[in-house]
């Protein structure tokens, strides 16, 4: 039995997500930094980090939301699944861009237009936030003009990877019609009956003290 660790309301939904479209049946265990147990003695044997997700497949331990899927796909196949080694370097390449180059600015946008208290919120963040993922977003967005889907014709664990850290768009009520395939595509990847865990994702994040401490956030 796969056991998933990690509140939905963290990365945790990423696995969720990966693990119903495979129908493939995981115990959860709704581990939380809030409450502490992420530290406990027990969890850090999963995941030194202190961080959630994490994942047991009888003995094997991993951590890493986008990791763990990859890691799932490959092990249960079918239509997510790599179908030879190019589409697995490329499903790969893609996961590593997704955290690479939006994820970071997605989220400074996102707390910056609603994960902040308002009244610490700045406009000018939250526009060199979008600055920064346009040319992404530019990038990803011809890419799909001119492909159905991220790699191959089907919706695959590349697909789920990088619709997955985009998730913050539709919470943060992030306008993305400047990219209109993307925007489709984002849709349409979220309103999947497997990925319904993020809609129910709630949270607000401090603002940094200092400047340090706001980089932190990102690194």
């Amino acid at each position: 039995m796969i056991t998933l660790y990690g509140s939905m309301h963290s990365r945790a939904n990423r696995c969720a997500w990966m693990l119903k479209e495979l129908n493939v049946d995981f115990h959860h265990e709704p581990t939380n930094f809030l409450d502490g147990s992420t530290h406990n003695p027990e969890f850090l044997q999963l995941n030194p980090n202190g961080r959630v997700p994490a994942l047991m497949d009888d003995d094997l331990k991993l951590f890493e939301s986008l990791a763990i899927n990859l890691y799932l796909a490959k092990k249960f196949g079918g239509p997510l699944s790599p179908a030879d080694m190019g589409e697995d370097a490329l499903m790969t390449q893609w996961t590593l861009w997704a955290v690479t180059e939006i994820e970071k600015p997605l989220l400074l946008a996102a707390a910056n237009n609603v994960l902040f208290d308002e009244s610490s919120r700045s406009q000018d963040e939250f526009a060199i936030a979008l600055q920064k993922l346009s040319r992404p977003w530019g990038v990803l967005d011809k890419h799909l003009s001119q492909h159905s889907h991220i790699v191959g014709n089907r919706f695959s664990v590349a697909d789920l990877n990088i619709a997955s850290v985009m998730t913050l768009v539709p919470i943060a009520a992030i306008d993305l019609s400047p990219w209109p395939a993307l925007d489709k595509w984002l849709k349409v990847s979220l309103e999947r009956p497997a990925a319904s865990d993020w809609k129910h994702v709630s949270f607000r994040i401090p603002r940094p003290a200092t400047q340090l401490g706001m980089l932190s956030m990102f690194i």
